[in-house]
């Protein structure tokens, strides 16, 4: 059975803030000492860069990309990315997307808030040259989708996110809540 979005519970009506407070001081230590290690490294994007490679593949994965960190890195060295004569080529392509998706997404939040508009433009970036390039790009999806192990129906899917009728709703109120 799969889970459904919890239409109608978001934003959560009371958080309980005694399970959260003792949260706070560990998660700022943590915090002040990550910012400590990146103040202390001239580019800190030698730190950076593996980690969201490493994301951008592990969430890639979602959309059955079937490649590995190395072979992203390496079809980003040797500049192969731009064709797609082959899956891995287009599957790194798809990876590299997300991880130019990641600075845009920094970048903006310089100028804009965390927004449905910043989303919408990081998204373009995400799609550019990508398989899913001509399916409107900067906009939310218009068919019903679920995420589930490959060739799987609704019914064995793992989540199944609201439907393209309830998007704008859905994301509106998300954004009412930041």
């Amino acid at each position: 059975m799969p889970v459904a979005y919890h239409e109608g519970c978001f934003p959560p009506a009371a958080l309980d803030l005694g399970v959260l407070f003792p949260l706070v001081g560990p998660a700022n230590a943590a915090i002040a000492r990550y910012e400590g290690v990146l103040a202390g490294i001239p580019n800190p994007d030698i730190l950076l860069s593996p980690l969201t490679a490493r994301e951008a593949v592990l969430s890639s994965k979602i959309e059955g990309t079937q490649v590995t960190l190395g072979e992203v890195l390496e079809f980003e060295a040797q500049g192969h990315l731009f064709d797609e004569s082959t899956p891995k080529k287009a599957d790194a392509r798809e990876v590299l997307n997300y991880r130019a998706a990641l600075r845009e997404a920094e970048s903006l939040m310089t100028q804009l808030p965390l927004s449905q508009r910043l989303i919408k433009a990081t998204h373009r970036v995400l799609m550019d040259g990508a398989r899913g390039r001509h399916k409107d790009p900067g906009e939310y999806r218009r068919i019903p989708n679920w995420i589930g192990p490959d060739g799987c129906t609704i019914e064995q899917a793992r989540f199944v996110p609201p439907g393209a009728d309830r998007i704008d709703g859905a994301m509106a109120g998300w954004e009412a809540y930041i």
